[in-house]
């Protein structure tokens, strides 16, 4: 049975009855209790058309620090309106943590190129002993590293949805976050599939610098690990 969040109130702009809500956790697949963090002080807002795209969101696991996707918190008054929960923002940092160096790119001429590309960007978001991934994957070559999954594809085809989805796959079956390098782009259902799997798209310039495709790559980016 999934546990519960602590309580906050919710108010029914429509009706304005207040109600205490409370967020149902999800067991990530480490084992680990997942939930939305909900802002007390926030202001609930009637969902008057539903979009699919609208009802999930992507929570990350602090335990193993996978992301997923899961409902969104919402909640039926008793008047007949359906309301969605205000989320609190991510937490911020204690602290400075100090500005990393700039990332010093090697340029792409070959394949074997585009993977040590990778894995310097790899190394400098902070990631630790990178190595060639166990698992070979059906398109490009595989590194790994504790917790992470990387997928590179050196060649000149877009990466399809499928290959996105093989990569998510296998990093699910090894408790591991995963994100994937594209010399040559993705086609649009990869990024489709890529949002709501949670996985980081990156394309490879040929200067070796990898460029966020997505929003997850652009935290990846921004924060490291």
């Amino acid at each position: 049975m999934w546990a519960m969040s602590e309580s906050v109130p919710v108010r029914c702009p429509a009706c304005r009855r207040e109600h205490l809500y409370s967020a149902p956790s999800y067991p990530c697949v480490c084992g680990a209790p997942v939930a939305p963090s909900l802002d007390r002080h926030g202001t609930a807002t009637a969902v008057t058309h539903p979009v699919w795209e609208e009802d999930w969101i992507t929570l990350r696991c602090t335990t193993c620090g996978r992301r997923a996707q899961w409902p969104r918190p919402e909640l039926g008054c008793p008047c007949g309106t359906l309301l969605r929960v205000p989320l609190a923002g991510p937490p911020r940092a204690p602290g400075p943590r100090g500005r990393r160096p700039r990332f010093q790119p090697v340029t792409i001429r070959t394949a074997r190129d585009a993977v040590t590309a990778a894995a310097l960007y790899l190394r400098w978001l902070g990631f630790k002993d990178i190595r060639r991934a166990d698992q070979r994957p059906p398109s490009g070559i595989g590194l790994a590293a504790r917790g992470l999954l990387a997928q590179v594809d050196p060649t000149v085809r877009p990466a399809s949805s499928r290959d996105v989805e093989c990569l998510w796959l296998t990093a699910m079956t090894e408790s591991a976050t995963c994100v994937y390098f594209s010399l040559a782009g993705y086609a649009t259902d990869a990024r489709v599939r890529a949002d709501s799997l949670g996985v980081p798209l990156f394309v490879l310039d040929l200067t070796g610098t990898p460029q966020p495709v997505n929003g997850l790559a652009d935290e990846m980016d921004a924060k490291g690990t």
